[in-house]
């Protein structure tokens, strides 16, 4: 039997080390946090965060008013350039208007003459009522010689002759004054119901020197809107053609937001939803107001130019966005920090009141955009047109 070791008895009993503890009191803690933050977490979104839905696919959008002429042309004078501020109704690009002088001129000549033609279809009508009256007086001096000479023939007084002469006077003045009525007929359809200023030839004329007219005063482009003026093209001396884009007019005070939402979003939004957004060139110090002004009818692909295709090939499903318009309620926000057309934003929407509608059931009554610089252009042509019209009139 062997001997006990004696140096067991002077052995220490090794103890556990404290990590497996440690570790075990960090697991616990981190598993508490955890279980916190899903607590915190759910009675945030229950309270708060279900009644939001935002996106960072959003941004500025507005009115590119382009100045186009609607004459052919070469400019002569550009008067502002691009990030100008120009006023509504400000010349913007003038033309050479040397033709359109010409043209307007010929026009006007064109209205005189045709005046006093028009005038002359009066006086031929005044002529043939005066012959219809001279052939009426013919005509009862005809009858009333042919009645005496007939009653002379009956007693041989005359012959036979001389009465078949003066029936052939009669049967001619007859003839003479259908004749002048007829003509007196067809003079007086040209003139009928109408003054010199409403004949329809005068009409045609003056609508030809309105036509001169316009084409003289778009010599001369104004700004249908006030704004800042982006992408001139226009050079001095160009041949510009109509409908050429020369440059554009942006109304910084009238832009919106195009905000894409995922189409899950949707399913709260409506319209009147008030609307907080941000930009990413302020940051969240600056913070707009705005409300959803309408949810869009369909998805950005569904509108492109090449729609997707997905009854062929192999399919995968993507959660498709649709565009929803928000609209800025203070608009001095936009004075203070102004947005630029293009400008990424981020955008969330208040869903609590949920009382409004997903699609507009009522027609606008109003023009949206408008503008009222070109509704006075043919003011001073109809005014022209009188003058020369009382000018060829005669006494």
């Amino acid at each position: 039997m062997s001997s006990p070791n004696p140096n067991t008895a002077d052995t220490p009993v090794a103890q556990a080390p404290p990590t497996n503890k440690r570790r075990s009191i960090l697991m616990r803690l981190l598993l508490v946090i955890l279980v916190l933050a899903a607590i915190a977490f759910t009675i945030w979104y229950f309270l708060v965060g279900r009644w939001y839905e935002g996106t960072d696919d959003a941004y500025v959008n507005g009115n590119i008013v382009q100045i186009t002429p609607r004459i052919a042309g070469t400019a002569t004078s550009i008067t502002a350039d691009d990030g100008d501020f120009v006023q509504q109704g400000q010349v913007m690009v003038k033309l050479d208007r040397s033709d359109a002088d010409v043209e307007l001129q010929r026009a006007a000549a064109n209205l005189a003459n045709t005046v006093r033609r028009v005038r002359g279809l009066y006086s031929t009508v005044s002529g043939a009522k005066a012959q219809v009256a001279v052939e009426k007086v013919a005509l009862q001096r005809a009858q009333a010689d042919y009645n005496r000479r007939r009653d002379l023939a009956k007693t041989g007084a005359i012959s036979a002759e001389e009465l078949a002469h003066a029936r052939d006077a009669l049967t001619a003045a007859q003839s003479a004054l259908t004749t002048s009525q007829q003509q007196l007929q067809t003079n007086q359809v040209l003139v009928d119901d109408t003054v010199v200023a409403s004949h329809p030839d005068v009409k045609a004329a003056a609508a030809q020197y309105r036509a001169a007219y316009l084409d003289d005063v778009r010599t001369v482009m104004v700004a249908p809107v006030t704004g800042y003026v982006a992408k001139r093209t226009v050079q001095v001396g160009q041949r510009v053609q109509p409908g050429a884009a020369l440059m554009a007019i942006v109304p910084l005070h009238q832009v919106w937001v195009d905000a894409n939402f995922k189409e899950t979003q949707l399913t709260h939004m409506r319209i009147g939803q008030p609307v907080e957004i941000t930009s990413d060139v302020y940051g969240s110090s600056v913070k707009y107001k705005g409300q959803v002004e309408s949810l869009g009818v369909g998805t950005g692909s569904a509108f492109s130019l090449l729609p997707a295709q997905n009854a062929t090939g192999n399919w995968i499903k993507i959660v498709q966005r649709i565009p929803v318009r928000v609209v800025f309620t203070d608009p001095s926000q936009l004075d203070k920090n102004p947005l630029r057309i293009g400008m990424s934003l981020d955008t969330d929407v208040d869903l609590h009141n949920q009382n409004g509608l997903a699609l507009s059931q009522q027609a606008r009554t109003e023009p949206r955009f408008s503008t009222d610089v070109y509704h006075d252009q043919l003011g001073k042509a109809n005014e022209q047109i009188q003058a020369i019209i009382h000018a060829n009139m005669g006494k």
